[in-house]
């Protein structure tokens, strides 16, 4: 049974040494994997406290929190947007219930992106990956090579692969990709690792707050910009891109590529996460967006995914996207905790060769777009739609 806001904001005044609470008020939809309030204090700040319904959910913002605490105040410095603080936290029964500052900024929707609000994604993500990777391997969160991106790509590829799911004609691109070499030639970087439209608020076009870390680690940049692939018109995709590259550079020349790659197999982890959890529904829908690719890239099938359609790239991506959202608890995405990460992640793979990123992006679009529209179609709850949103 849910946990009253009153009872909540009793709990946020345990875990919170001198918060006074002056009215509270639920918050989120009153459905999910959390049960959440906002809080008043008398100061006028307002805070938000989370209390996990789920082993899953507990798992998650354990999680979150980990990654939380590994940013510092100095290396928060180096990010152009508010980061979710831990103010404190209670235990209640078997779980615990964690509090923090309220973040404004309304909850981002993929279709909602514009040029300007998608430069200034691309300037975020961009600040992620130009933070000291020294600080993840200080807190003993994960750090990978490219190699072993590479093999974890591999992995999901194979599992994929025995479900008989996955059309062949799809398996051989993954397969040629992992087998491009210069694909795979990049320099991790610390990333998120669990990016999605609605890890970001924002107000007045610009990137306000990022939640959900708790996928922090050394990894593949591509990893945190696949699912921009779906953000609608190419102008938009591009103006992410062309921020991103702005502040990074353009050394990691298939970058894009590989995105592309990142957004394919994080449909096949949505069917790995269907046979897993025997759901019908969720294999018949990751089945359909896997036939959509072959379909959008039908005369790409052959070459490297740099040689693919930017409308297949975004097919794929809105898909990723979306399969990643709907596996997210549906909670209210504010505070306090993480943003619940999918079960699904990918890793990378689709052929990728010496054609230029601009025609590989140019195929990808395709594929990612009618996925999306089957997507959107078939998940239910395939987004979370708090309008404001603070985390923990």
């Amino acid at each position: 049974m849910a946990r009253s806001h009153l009872t909540l904001a009793a709990l946020a005044t345990a875990a919170v040494s001198g918060l006074d609470v002056v009215s509270t008020s639920s918050h989120g939809r009153g459905e999910g994997d959390y049960d959440s309030a906002l809080l008043t204090a008398r100061d006028g700040s307002h805070w938000i406290i989370r209390v996990p319904r789920s082993q899953a959910a507990e798992s998650m913002q354990s999680a979150d929190a980990v990654g939380l605490r590994a940013l510092s105040t100095g290396v928060r410095s180096r990010l152009p947007f508010q980061v979710p603080a831990i103010a404190g936290q209670a235990a209640i029964g078997p779980t615990r219930a964690m509090v923090s500052e309220y973040l404004y900024g309304s909850i981002v929707r993929l279709a909602d992106i514009d040029a300007e609000l998608a430069g200034s994604i691309g300037h975020a993500i961009a600040a992620i990956h130009s933070l000291p990777t020294s600080f993840v391997a200080d807190a003993g969160l994960p750090q990978q090579t490219a190699h072993e991106v590479l093999r974890t790509c591999v992995g999901v590829m194979d599992r994929a692969g025995e479900t008989g799911l996955v059309p062949s004609a799809l398996l051989g691109r993954w397969e040629r990709a992992t087998e491009e070499p210069v694909l795979w030639q990049f320099a991790p970087t610390v990333i998120n690792d669990a990016l999605s439209p609605d890890s970001f608020l924002s107000a007045g076009g610009s990137v306000t707050a990022v939640l959900g870390w708790q996928g922090l680690k050394v990894g593949d940049p591509a990893s945190d910009l696949a699912w921009l692939l779906g953000a609608g018109a190419e102008d938009v995709t591009a103006a992410a891109f062309a921020s991103y590259a702005r502040e990074r550079g353009g050394n990691d020349r298939h970058l894009r590529a590989r995105a592309v790659l990142q957004a394919e197999l994080e449909v096949a982890k949505w069917l790995l996460h269907g046979t897993a959890s025997r759901s019908t529904e969720i294999v018949d829908d990751a089945v359909e967006m896997l036939h959509a690719i072959v379909d959008s890239t039908a005369g790409d099938l052959d070459d490297p995914v740099t040689g693919a359609t930017t409308a297949a790239a975004r097919a794929t991506a809105s898909a990723a996207a979306a399969g990643e959202t709907a596996a997210r608890a549906a909670s209210p995405s504010p505070a306090s905790a993480a943003s619940p990460t999918s079960p699904v992640r990918p890793a990378s793979a689709s052929p990728a060769s010496p054609a230029s990123d601009t025609e590989a992006e140019s195929g990808l679009a395709a594929a990612v777009a009618a996925s999306a529209a089957a997507a959107d179609a078939v998940r239910p709850g395939a987004a979370r739609d708090s309008a404001r949103t603070a985390s923990a």
